[in-house]
């Protein structure tokens, strides 16, 4: 029996998989993740008496030397502790986009909305970018005969301009995140908020009505997609403008010409905008390169438990 987890700043999903069945769990469980000091603590409420061989947790957050501390949780995250609570040696931390991408040879064709069909190059490069809680990016290189995938921090990387609008954005941003604003700051559930509040207090839009009631970002994704309020309907406009902008800047950097993946729990939601031309053309919208980005396949992810199960598919196949 392994265990498998996906690890984020809003929740953390964990599940027990026997090694000689498919992938569909023997026990799996949610958890809030603020609402626990620790992993060892969420780990210890979840397991009984079950006995672990092995496990993966792919986690929100830079790992060097079997350490994570979590950027979205007041977490240090260390696999020598969780090996004392699961009794065996043979854990790995994988970022949570790594355990996303492998999710991806898993899941099947009824698991993803094509936003652009294009022309996938066999073995070419592929990239995955995913906005929930905060932003991750992840590759993809083909080795001969299957994937492997590698970890970035790229939704740290500097939030860059391409307009007046995202000028006035990024000065509003400077002031609240000196000295550094990240693409984070925008393209994130927290991002979608912060272009809200820089409509309201900067453009002077008024507020949404619901804007107490619960949360903001499901409030601003709702009452946008209705077209029901105007300073929400413009803070997705610019929320999907940055995700195809930055969306495309992946593409270049890992030469992609594989295919690009939309993981996430933000796009599933608001799969409406993504059949709109707005990301596309942010997306492709890179000059003499554009008619490189036209060719590239885009897809949206909709299996919500896509990165449960990458994690288990690299405890399975890698551990």
């Amino acid at each position: 029996m392994f265990l498998a987890a996906d690890i984020g700043g809003t929740k953390a999903h964990l599940a027990l998989y026997d090694q000689k069945e498919g992938y569909k769990p023997i026990k799996q469980k949610k958890f809030e993740s603020k609402k626990y000091p620790s992993l060892e603590e969420i780990l210890q409420q979840f397991l009984e008496k079950e006995k672990i061989e092995k496990a993966c947790f792919g986690i929100a957050g830079p790992i060097k030397e079997g350490k994570c501390e979590t950027p979205n949780l007041p977490w240090m995250v260390e696999i020598k502790k969780l090996q004392n609570v699961l009794q065996t040696e043979n854990i790995r931390l994988i970022n949570d986009l790594i355990a996303n991408s492998y999710g991806i040879e898993i899941l099947e064709e009824k698991d993803f909305f094509v936003v652009n069909e294009g022309v996938a190059i066999q073995g070419g490069n592929q990239a995955i970018i995913s906005a929930g809680t905060g932003l991750g990016e992840a590759g993809r290189v083909f080795e001969g005969k299957k994937y492997l995938s590698f970890a970035s921090e790229g939704g740290h990387c500097d939030f860059l301009v391409r307009n007046e609008e995202e000028l006035q954005l990024f000065h509003y941003l400077k002031q609240r995140f000196t000295p550094h604003v990240s693409i984070e700051r925008v393209l994130s559930g927290p991002g979608l908020e912060n272009i809200y509040h820089y409509l309201t207090q900067v453009q002077q839009m008024t507020p949404a009505q619901g804007e107490q009631n619960g949360s903001l970002a499901k409030t601003i994704s709702e009452e946008g997609l209705k077209k029901s309020c105007a300073v929400c309907v413009k803070a997705l406009e610019i929320f999907m403008d940055v995700y195809g902008a930055e969306a495309g800047n992946l593409a270049l950097k890992f030469f992609a010409v594989g295919g690009v993946f939309i993981g996430g729990g933000i796009a599933p939601k608001i799969l409406q905008e993504f059949k709109q031309p707005r990301f596309m053309k942010a997306f492709i919208s890179k000059g003499r390169m554009e008619h490189v980005l036209r060719d590239i396949p885009v897809k949206v992810i909709l299996n919500e438990e896509a990165a449960l199960l990458g994690a288990a598919y690299f405890a399975r196949h890698f551990l």
